[in-house]
């Protein structure tokens, strides 16, 4: 087996969850930055990782890294990299991404530009040719600047890893897959407690709650860009590595999530989504207003992205709004609020103070994840398990 630096990307203040998993996946993490984490595997570690993180946006192979201040050192230092340990003479090679922060190198096009011609040169020299017809497997790849220091990686994941595939139909302003399961792992949730989503939209968090429910990896029934490459992952990896997270799925967990909305078409798009996920059967769905929102049991979390104003056309509703939430979320007994909104003013019209707050960024927009933990229930005397029926 072959050892790779590996990194995956992820959203900004995301960090230390994608660390836990990819520990919890038995990879060792050797390097923590805004928005990526870097970790040793092998050929297996890419497939488990791309099929099991719910977190990560995908999983990247370093070819190396170099530091350039001009676009000469940049041309110079790709033409060093090994790309001939990765790319076949008839692959198909582009720098499908390059970002730059504090770098004098900052212009993607010619970082593209000016590598791909790198790439080319090692490789004509390597294979002995004048020209590449690329008819082969696609091999993308992506490019990150951080003062002036250049990382070049193989894309293995193709369509991001927040593509879970069970998506088809989407809300005006829905928040990302991987997005929405990092929010769960934030808080104390597990399956056998209440989770309620009262802006559920296309049903994202609730859809993303039960698939940890029932021990599904998010990766389970999508392909990826490095299943072609059998030079260097073999198809045995992937096929292992599907059958590990198939058997750790349960098929009925005792689970209670609920998703509501004000919106009757968002909770028949809901619906859809959660039977393309294959979780229709662990989530209720209703048209339901916030201000009519009520449980009559204990300790259950409330895991929700309401509209924040950026996306929606009135602001002027907001406070009235959140100032519904809260009240809400008091009527219940003892429960936990999560909340992540760019909206300035949410605790105020909450009526309360958070007792933690996180700063994430959703794409560029930031946004604040507003922790409102309740008290923890009795022990349980049955551990949490599988249905014998439903």
């Amino acid at each position: 087996m072959n050892r790779y630096e590996l990194i995956a990307p992820c959203h900004f203040g995301l960090e230390s969850v994608l660390k836990r998993e990819i520990t919890d996946l038995g990879y060792d993490v050797t390097l923590v930055e805004d928005g990526r984490v870097t970790f040793l595997g092998d050929e297996e570690a890419v497939c488990r990782a791309n099929i099991g993180l719910r977190s990560a946006e995908r999983i990247l192979i370093k070819v190396g890294s170099f530091r350039a201040e001009t676009f000469e050192e940049l041309f110079q230092g790709t033409k060093e990299l090994p790309w001939e340990n990765f790319i076949p003479a008839d692959g198909k090679f582009w720098v499908t991404k390059a970002a730059s922060v504090r770098s004098k190198l900052f212009s993607p096009s010619d970082i593209q530009s000016i590598m791909k011609k790198a790439m080319v040169e090692r490789l004509k020299k390597v294979y002995h040719v004048e020209w590449f017809e690329e008819s082969g497997q696609s091999f993308p790849i992506r490019v990150f600047l951080l003062k002036d220091q250049v990382t070049a990686a193989l894309d293995t994941t193709g369509e991001s890893l927040h593509k879970r595939g069970y998506r088809k139909l989407t809300a005006k302003a829905p928040i990302a897959e991987n997005l929405g399961a990092a929010l769960i792992m934030l808080t104390p949730w597990k399956g056998d407690r209440i989770l309620m989503d009262p802006f559920c939209g296309s049903g994202t968090i609730p859809i993303e709650a039960a698939l940890m429910a029932a021990h599904m990896a998010p990766g389970m029934n999508r392909s990826f860009t490095a299943m072609e490459w059998n030079h260097l992952i073999g198809k045995e990896y992937w096929k292992d590595a599907v059958e590990e997270a198939r058997e750790e799925v349960i098929p009925c967990p005792d689970t209670d999530i609920q998703g509501y909305d004000i919106d009757e078409e968002m909770v028949n798009i809901s619906r859809e989504n959660a039977r393309l996920a294959g979780v229709e059967h662990l989530i209720h769905f209703q048209k339901r207003d916030v201000g009519k929102l009520s449980h009559s049991k204990k300790y259950g979390f409330i895991i929700t992205n309401p509209p924040y104003g950026e996306r929606i056309e009135d602001k002027n509703n907001l406070p009235a709004l959140y100032a519904t939430i809260g009240e809400r979320y008091r009527a219940l007994d003892d429960w936990s609020l999560y909340l992540i909104t760019s909206y300035e003013k949410a605790q105020e019209a909450l009526g309360m103070k958070a007792a933690k707050n996180r700063k994430i960024y959703n794409g560029m927009m930031k946004t604040y994840f507003y922790q409102f933990p309740g008290p923890k229930p009795p022990k349980r005397k049955e551990p949490f398990g599988e249905r014998e029926s439903r």
